[in-house]
């Protein structure tokens, strides 16, 4: 892994650690940093990458992002399996939803719904590969490791 710099940000009510490399973006976390953010001379690409992340969120939080540009750096995360979950996850349009059957019917894997939630749960990037946009067959928010409070604030801000 690349990682060269982190950043606390703090959006609404919320707080997100993300983690880029020169390359892009790698990490969003929920909350702040579980262990002290290392002292190491942050690299001006990675710092350009954080202050472009930090502004799309905040246009995101504000309803007025509906697709970001920041690039990413998650290429070798993940088994296959997860890659394709996160792939699919990336083509719900903004605003929509989908049941993990149905997610798990696009990539081909339809007795997949459990591994379709585990994927969900280890998304390297949060928001922008929106997994909140996942919820139950019968159209109940279940899981989130934002918890639900942050996906039904997301799904209501896309819905609006």
């Amino acid at each position: 892994m690349f990682l060269v710099s982190t950043k606390i940000l703090h959006v609404n009510d919320w707080i997100f650690t993300l983690h880029a490399s020169t390359f892009g973006l790698q990490r969003i976390a929920f909350g702040p940093p579980n262990e002290p953010i290392a002292k190491r001379p942050p690299a001006s690409a990675a710092m350009d990458i954080l202050e472009l992340a930090s502004d799309e969120f905040e246009r995101y939080f504000a309803g007025k992002l509906f697709a970001w540009s920041v690039p990413l750096h998650v290429k070798n995360v993940g088994t296959p399996f997860q890659q394709k979950v996160w792939a699919a996850l990336l083509e719900i349009p903004y605003g929509e939803t989908r049941s993990y059957k149905e997610v798990a019917n696009a990539i081909g894997h339809a007795k997949a719904v459990r591994a379709i939630g585990q994927a969900n749960h280890l998304n390297p990037l949060p928001i922008i590969i929106p997994c909140h946009r996942v919820i139950g067959h019968n159209g109940k928010l279940v899981g989130y490791g934002g918890g639900l409070p942050l996906k039904e604030q997301l799904l209501a801000l896309e819905a609006a």
